[in-house]
């Protein structure tokens, strides 16, 4: 049951505090990275994940960490992004590693068109006020990817065997 209710709710916790904390502060602390590392390892000993399986997660979130570092050293995307994204590919493993970039790029595209615009124009006076909004629309402010991270993540994990192992009967039936 606390296997389950760790399968459910870890994951999808952390995106959403990553997504919410880069919206508000544009920082993403590597606290939510490291609970993400530490929590995966757990769930994956814990649910007796086979060592090829989990070596195959590894090489998964290390990929993803030399491709994310690249685009962090070109300046593309944040230091917290790139570890976000690494430690979600951890997550995933190659299986559903496609679809994850996939849906974090197109999320990160359209997130990146709607803050552009966005920035065009004037806040509303009643808004001014809020340092966090002031901070994202501010034009020389970057774009808060873990948003898109977080997004992207969140729609593919229904689809992993995270979630496919978790008994939902015990959670319907009482």
């Amino acid at each position: 049951m606390i296997l389950d209710l760790a399968r459910l709710l870890l994951f999808p916790t952390l995106m959403a505090f990553a997504a919410a904390s880069d919206l508000l502060t544009m920082t993403i602390s590597n606290r939510v990275s490291l609970l993400l590392v530490a929590g995966f390892a757990v769930l994956a000993l814990a649910g007796g994940m086979a060592w090829t399986d989990l070596l195959l997660h590894v090489a998964a979130g290390a990929a993803v960490l030399v491709a994310a570092f690249t685009c962090f050293a070109m300046g593309w995307i944040g230091g917290g992004d790139a570890k976000v994204a690494a430690a979600t590919a951890l997550w995933f493993g190659f299986d559903h590693l496609l679809n994850y970039l996939l849906y974090a790029s197109l999320f990160g595209g359209g997130l990146t068109l709607l803050l552009l615009e966005f920035r065009r124009w004037p806040l509303p006076y009643m808004l001014a006020g809020q340092p966090w909004l002031l901070r994202l629309h501010h034009r020389d402010t970057g774009i808060p990817y873990g948003i898109a991270l977080a997004i992207g993540a969140l729609m593919i994990y229904p689809d992993t065997q995270w979630i496919k192992a978790v008994d939902l009967g015990r959670f319907i039936a009482g």
